[in-house]
């Protein structure tokens, strides 16, 4: 095979992007090459691009990315549910992929804390095989990465989000072990956060309770499962706190969820929870993510404070079942809500930055 494909590079933070042509080679044993039909732009994919969080350069950003295979590796057969694969399927993959020995994978059951994990998105596009990002024709699936097979009737839309966003947030809420009838605050509703509403509901929860400074998003987490929202830009903290809890009897939430990058919200999250409650972090991926906590609140009130970052490959299998669950229950086609070309990288960028798109996609 003798041909190009084209990348959208970033060179370094805050520069203009770059269409670039790079050679598309055949495969190797263990890889598989996709055509991209659709990727998104993650909230990281921004911090990355604005220089907040370290990203190599030049690179193409972007890992939500879902696509057809055109070329399958020697060794490859079927996907993580033991689905044959073939060319011409359309698959979804893990956003990360480390092959080889780990002591964390084998022994504590965390492959996605190995040591040597690589990211879709956060690789140098000069080196082979380039294709390694969203925001381009093709992407190379390497050793170590967990593929599946999409249904042909789940939209590219519902899709895409699946292997960063959904599956994060199936981490996320079986980390904070949401029981029937409980409480749940989830603190910022982007993506992760209006998936997060939705997650936490089907899991049983009674009361969902969103909070985010965007009134239009208020109004999105509705649609997704949130029985009651708090616009938090118009509120100050302490009254904030005694809302929730007022609407939380008898004692506060059972459960808060931090997924809007502040670090100053996590005290105050704490601060709503009841006796026993727990709450996990999840939105605070970039460096000196820093916040002040009363060491002696979290004893006294016996509360259980978690990170998660990444997900297990299995929670990218039961991202996609629960999707494919609850898509009639909630629009979840309607959280990818602009398309734009290679060519309007910038644009997609800058609308998803000031948050007058909730997600764009980028169609090749």
């Amino acid at each position: 095979m003798s041909r190009s494909g084209r990348a959208v590079v970033y060179s370094e933070p805050n520069a203009p992007f770059e269409v670039r042509e790079y050679p598309v080679r055949d495969v190797r044993a263990g890889e598989v090459l996709v055509r991209i039909t659709m990727s998104t732009i993650c909230r990281s994919d921004i911090h990355s691009y604005t220089g907040h969080r370290p990203n190599p350069c030049p690179g193409i950003l972007g890992h939500e990315i879902i696509g057809v295979i055109e070329q399958i590796g020697a060794g490859i057969r079927d996907d993580m549910r033991g689905d044959p694969l073939a060319v011409g399927d359309r698959v979804t993959w893990t956003e990360y992929f480390a092959d080889g020995p780990s002591y964390y994978r084998d022994v504590h059951d965390m492959p996605h804390k190995a040591p040597g994990l690589r990211k879709y998105g956060h690789d140098l596009v000069d080196e082979d095989p380039h294709f390694l990002g969203g925001f381009a024709d093709y992407c190379y699936i390497l050793p170590g990465t967990g593929i599946l097979k999409l249904p042909d009737e789940l939209s590219d839309e519902e899709a895409t989000p699946l292997n960063c966003g959904v599956a994060t947030m199936v981490s996320v809420t079986e980390a904070a072990n949401i029981a029937m009838g409980e409480t749940v605050v989830v603190q910022g509703l982007g993506l992760l956060g209006i998936y997060g509403c939705a997650i936490a509901k089907s899991r049983g929860a009674a009361r969902v309770i969103a909070l985010d400074a965007v009134p239009a998003r208020l109004e999105v987490a509705k649609r997704f499962g949130a029985d009651l929202t708090f616009d938090v830009g118009s509120m100050s903290e302490q009254a904030l706190v005694q809302a929730v809890r007022a609407a939380s009897p008898p004692d506060g939430p059972d459960v808060a969820i931090e997924v809007c990058g502040v670090p100053s919200v996590v005290p105050v999250g704490v601060e709503m929870l009841r006796i026993g409650g727990r709450y996990v972090i999840a939105g605070l991926v970039n460096p000196d993510a820093t916040f002040e906590l009363d060491g002696n609140q979290i004893l006294r009130k016996w509360i259980t404070l978690r990170g998660i970052h990444n997900y297990h490959p299995r929670h990218l299998i039961q991202a996609l079942d629960f999707v494919m669950a609850n898509r009639d229950r909630f629009p979840f086609r309607d959280i990818v809500d602009s398309r734009f070309s290679l060519d309007e990288l910038g644009e997609a960028f800058e609308k998803a930055g000031n948050h007058s798109v909730l997600r764009a996609a980028i169609v090749p």
